[in-house]
């Protein structure tokens, strides 16, 4: 994650239960790469265009922080302030699902807005 930009889209993400499975259904459908991260006993995986090998998105398990995200294509959206951000979740009727999750020097809440859909918050850390 690179762009510190309030409102800007960071990074996607997708959390499946067979991430092995889906990673090798993207590389076939679209031609991606991908390269393993370790997560300790299992690895997920990032997805890289095939010519350049840019990292552009994440394949990951549905398990330790990400158990609860369901499986669909998940936008990281970079907020001004993390804590104020799930507190107005929480209070305009949406829910968290995930988080806080760290990532470097940021805070990842996965939240639920009141019309179900999803979406990633990642806010620096206070």
């Amino acid at each position: 994650m690179s762009d510190k930009t309030i409102g800007a889209i960071e990074w996607r993400d997708l959390t499946v239960g067979d991430a092995e499975g889906v990673r090798d259904f993207y590389q076939e459908v679209v031609g991606w790469k991908t390269s393993p991260v370790s997560m300790g006993d299992y690895d997920d995986y990032n997805v890289n265009l095939p010519e350049s090998g840019d990292t552009i998105a994440g394949i990951c398990h549905a398990s330790g922080p990400n158990k609860d995200i369901p499986p669909v294509w998940l936008m990281y959206v970079r907020v001004a302030d993390i804590k104020q951000s799930v507190k107005h979740t929480l209070s305009l009727g949406g829910k968290v699902l995930s988080g806080p999750s760290s990532f470097g020097d940021d805070d990842m809440f996965v939240i639920q807005d009141p019309a179900g859909a999803v979406l990633g918050l990642v806010g620096l850390r206070t």
